[in-house]
């Protein structure tokens, strides 16, 4: 069954109501708590968070409950990754009283650590096995749930299709598929077109992902794969406000100025500070260095000579307050004793 996207239509997953329809990916490393906050107080229609494991879940170690945790201005969906019916029925219940909206589950990650266990795209070769992971996860929640896939295993199981009608018969209330291939990783361009095979296969909404890095970007997401909604990934990654601006742009068809300097100081100094405070300095500050480096990189600060020096100061500092001092001189050019 084919659905055509109109500008401005909002997304419904299950009961809940989006408010547009761009959406920030689960990326594992990336998609902390702070980035969702940022993104969706930017405009962001929804954020879903890091991958929860059922490994994780049972060494109940720190990074997983910060994966748990956060608030939200909208929904808050946490995304579950598991190979085993009891796990991932176990990972759900935890997610859920964690204070999830919804649940997703990940059946597309394409790293060797996951599909190695059985979980992720591995789950694309046995659509069995799979579709019984999302019966024991709609069995043991009352919130939605979600699948996020890619097109297939390789090119000779583009499977994407039958998956995504079998989770819709377990009572998966959404799909998301990044329009690549397992064996692809993130190696040449996404194939938007094949997302409407999907989009045709079920009745359940369709999320395009994959490549997605601005409002044109999305239009033609949309217009291709015929998806009812786009998820930005690697894209918002120093630029969170994407994510918003794409939404904006589907909704009235209007570009927006993207934050000044100073506005991308401010908002890169809050992630890294909040970072620090729910992990602590050190690491906290470690954890943040890949995202104040998309910042610096996402405004064209690190190419002067000086710029450089700057940002590779930024990267090796250990000590919060000189790291702020640092992102200070970089963005709105003020003295830093930090730099000198």
């Amino acid at each position: 069954m084919t659905s055509a996207h109109n500008l401005g239509d909002s997304l419904r997953v299950g009961g809940l109501q989006l408010p547009g329809c761009a959406l920030l990916a689960p990326m594992a490393g990336s998609t902390d708590p702070a980035m969702r906050r940022i993104a969706e107080r930017h405009g962001a229609s929804a954020t879903v968070s890091e991958m929860v494991t059922a490994a994780g879940l049972a060494r109940d170690d720190r990074e997983t409950r910060l994966r748990l945790s956060g608030e939200s201005l909208g929904p808050r969906a946490i995304q579950i990754a598991a190979c085993s019916e009891t796990d991932i029925a176990h990972a759900a219940r935890r997610a859920a009283g964690a204070g999830a909206d919804w649940i997703d589950i990940n059946m597309g990650c394409p790293c060797k650590r996951v599909t190695g266990g059985l979980a992720g795209a591995a789950l694309m070769r046995d659509l069995d096995h799979a579709s019984r992971l999302v019966a024991a996860v709609v069995g043991a929640v009352a919130v939605p749930v979600s699948v996020k896939m890619r097109l297939g295993w390789d090119e000779a199981s583009r499977n994407a299709p039958e998956l995504a009608r079998r989770v819709e018969a377990e009572g998966a209330a959404l799909v998301a598929v990044h329009g690549r291939t397992r064996q692809q990783f993130y190696d040449g361009s996404a194939d938007w077109a094949a997302i409407a095979a999907v989009r045709a296969a079920v009745r359940i909404p369709v999320v395009a992902n994959g490549d997605c890095d601005g409002p044109e970007a999305a239009r033609a997401m949309l217009r291709l794969s015929s998806a009812d909604a786009v998820m930005v990934g690697r894209a918002a990654i120093g630029q969170p406000w994407l994510v918003g601006d794409i939404a904006h742009y589907l909704a009235t068809g209007r570009r927006r100025a993207p934050p000044d300097l100073r506005a991308r100081a401010e908002i890169a100094i809050e992630h890294m500070e909040s970072l620090c405070l729910a992990m602590g300095a050190v690491a906290g500050l470690r954890h943040a260095r890949k995202h104040l480096a998309a910042y610096v990189d996402r405004a064209g600060l690190g190419r002067s000579e000086e710029g450089a020096r700057l940002r590779r100061t930024l990267l090796a500092c250990e000590e919060p307050l000189a790291a702020k001092r640092l992102v200070a001189a970089l963005f709105v050019r003020e003295p830093c004793e930090a730099a000198a």
